[in-house]
């Protein structure tokens, strides 16, 4: 499928990864495992894992932080996060119902292995994808979540009806998982910022890309509204990555420039929304129970982190949304793929 470079989106003026995804921050991976069955019940789920280090931080944890702009969802782990400042696990995002089938299955994953901590407690967001998706069927079990685990690599990043994003709507059309990057110089060294959402929030009217308001483009009589038009629903998870060396403090400040990104795109933080953000940095090795040296770039430097984030975010959406095919779920009820050519159209007759 196309992403929004190929439809003539171009999402400010940072150069991007190679991949541009969250896997161009070195040693950052991501992993998916997608259901999708239609007996005995309709299934539309899935997982997915962002993996830091390359599958070694149960040993070596990360600088991290978070913000919740609205917290009518899940995201477990943050209070311990908060105060330690560290993530020392994969971060797992699935279906609103299943979060502590995944905790637990990483939870497990850290004692198989032999994790040096002495208790665990992951990080697995969540978001409602129960329009399309049986989701009292509790169709995600430990194996998947564990599978999601071990497909986890480098390198291109699939989107759109994937992973923990099979079922989910965004904006009234079919959502589901975007990413993508940028990369900054700062003092003459380049860093990356990476983003990866899991969208699935927002009204058709809101819709913007790259300022333009997109969605009021797109008419309900050719692209019906999956749901009654008055219907509020649905949440934005947000994970970020840098190999910039940010300390914790600094990490809370990059994960809420996530806001930035989503409100360019339309999402204004419903009241059943759970838009929930975390960002973390690989640079400062953080050996659990060993003394280390950290580095920290000044607070005035981070200007160009903060950017980089807002346009990832931005972009991951539109990303999201390009990326996800038409799907027909539960009772017979369809969310339709954004029209790719409205998007083209709008990029080339914009003011």
């Amino acid at each position: 499928m196309p992403r929004a470079r190929d439809l003539g989106v171009t999402i400010g003026d940072l150069p991007t990864g190679p991949h541009n995804a969250i896997t161009d921050v070195p040693d950052v991976w991501v992993g998916h495992t997608t259901i999708v069955e239609d007996h005995p019940r309709v299934i539309r789920t899935g997982v997915t894992m962002i993996v830091p280090r390359g599958g070694d931080v149960w040993h070596d944890a990360v600088f991290a932080g978070s913000y919740p702009f609205n917290g009518n969802g899940e995201m477990t782990g943050l209070l311990w996060l908060e105060e330690s400042g560290m993530l020392g696990s994969a971060v797992g995002i699935t279906n609103t119902h299943q979060v502590g089938v995944v905790r637990d299955a990483l939870v497990h994953h850290s004692v198989e292995i032999g994790a040096p901590d002495e208790f665990f407690l992951p990080v697995v967001a969540e978001t409602w994808d129960g329009w399309l998706n049986d989701i009292d069927a509790f169709a995600v079990t430990a194996e998947h979540a564990l599978a999601a685990l071990a497909n986890a690599g480098p390198g291109p990043v699939a989107e759109g009806n994937v992973g923990g994003g099979t079922g989910m709507i965004c904006h009234e059309l079919k959502g589901g998982i975007g990413t993508s990057s940028r990369v900054v110089g700062v003092g003459g060294v380049s860093y990356t910022v990476g983003a990866l959402v899991q969208a699935n929030y927002g009204s058709r009217r809101d819709l913007r890309v790259d300022g333009v308001a997109l969605g009021r483009r797109i008419g309900y009589d050719v692209t019906p509204a999956p749901w009654p038009q008055t219907k509020r629903t649905g949440s934005i998870i947000v994970v970020l990555a840098t190999d910039a060396p940010l300390i914790p403090t600094q990490c809370r400040r990059l994960a809420r420039r996530a806001t930035v990104g989503l409100a360019r795109a339309g999402g204004v933080g419903h009241n059943s929304s759970g838009d929930i953000f975390l960002a973390f940095s690989t640079h400062n090795h953080v050996p659990l129970g060993c003394a280390s040296e950290v580095t920290m770039l000044p607070h005035s430097a981070l200007d160009p982190l903060f950017e980089a984030a807002a346009d990832a975010t931005e972009e991951s959406i539109v990303n999201a949304l390009c990326a996800a095919e038409t799907m027909t779920g539960r009772l017979g009820r369809t969310a339709h793929a954004l029209p790719h050519a409205n998007l083209s159209e709008a990029m080339r007759t914009r003011p």
